[in-house]
């Protein structure tokens, strides 16, 4: 697997330009380049820049003052906060930008004109499936408060998203509690998944008694479903709950929810007879874990 990943590497480094000191013609390099389309016609704050494209300070540095000193962009404080610096287009950066999407356009075409049609479908579906699962290996878990936005921001999505899909819609205030104390060390614990800056997904433990411990607010972000992090959460918990001493795992479920089903069975969850009053849940599951 190794080896392909480098043949594959190789391969598109020299497809698209990479081995060459400028990138399109343009006189700049590829990491230039692509922190200029970054930038984009909004702005972007340098803090963002660096950790979205995952380049070094003093690198991004360099590229950005290259940049300044051809007039592409200004890098300025930003006025609500003098620690933030903001970059922008020049109008001779915006010109600049422009020419690279069209040469950048040119360059997709060309890899494409000379396949038939249906290669260039099975190029494109490939590369789609690659680009996918390449962000799914950046995604990051860990252990997040209740109380912090990017938690905040998840578990509001998970309510929004069971108000739209349950037939009867969704009360909070109808449903088991799970308050946030409960979501807390030592009573349960909340992973929250980010994708760069972005927060896509989340699964909490409640921790009961006699081992048992219950997995709540499960949920993954339509933009990233496909990629596996469904199941990377589901054993990151199991791993966390079986080290806090748990030797079963239960969870329940609406009958909705097809994917959640199948992912839990596939797990190796086993459906068993209703084990609380969760006025939402058609399904109860269990599964033994260890250490």
């Amino acid at each position: 697997m190794v080896a392909q990943v480098r043949r594959f590497n190789r391969t598109v480094t020299q497809r698209v330009g990479a081995l060459q000191d400028e990138v399109l013609g343009r006189g700049r390099s590829l990491g230039a380049a692509r922190v200029l389309w970054e930038i984009g016609p909004d702005g972007r704050d340098v803090r963002s820049l660096r950790r979205d494209l995952g380049l070094d300070s003093g690198y991004l540095s360099r590229l950005l003052r290259s940049l300044e000193a051809d007039s592409l962009i200004t890098v300025e404080e930003a006025a609500a906060d003098r620690r933030v610096r903001l970059a922008r287009l020049t109008p001779h950066g915006v010109a600049e930008r422009e020419a690279l999407d069209r040469g950048s356009d040119e360059v997709a075409a060309a890899l494409l004109s000379p396949l038939t049609p249906s290669q260039r479908g099975r190029l494109a579906a490939a590369m789609a499936d690659v680009e996918r699962l390449l962000r799914a290996g950046t995604i990051e878990i860990a252990v997040a408060d209740p109380d912090e936005p990017d938690a905040r921001y998840c578990l509001g999505a998970y309510f929004a998203e069971l108000d739209r899909r349950f037939d009867t819609g969704f009360a909070v205030a109808r449903s088991n509690p799970a308050p946030d104390d409960a979501l807390r060390p030592p009573a349960g614990l909340l992973l929250v998944a980010r994708l760069g800056a972005e927060p896509v997904g989340c699964g909490a433990l409640r921790f009961g008694a006699h081992g048992v411990c219950e997995i709540k607010r499960m949920w993954v972000a339509g933009t990233v479903r496909g990629t596996g992090l469904g199941r990377r959460l589901l054993d990151d918990l199991e791993t966390r709950a079986a080290a806090a001493g748990t030797h079963t795992v239960r969870l329940e479920t609406n009958r909705t929810l097809v994917e959640a089903i199948a992912l839990y069975r596939s797990a190796g969850y086993t459906e068993v007879p209703a084990f609380n009053d969760e006025p939402y849940a058609h399904h109860w599951f269990e599964k033994r874990v260890s250490r």
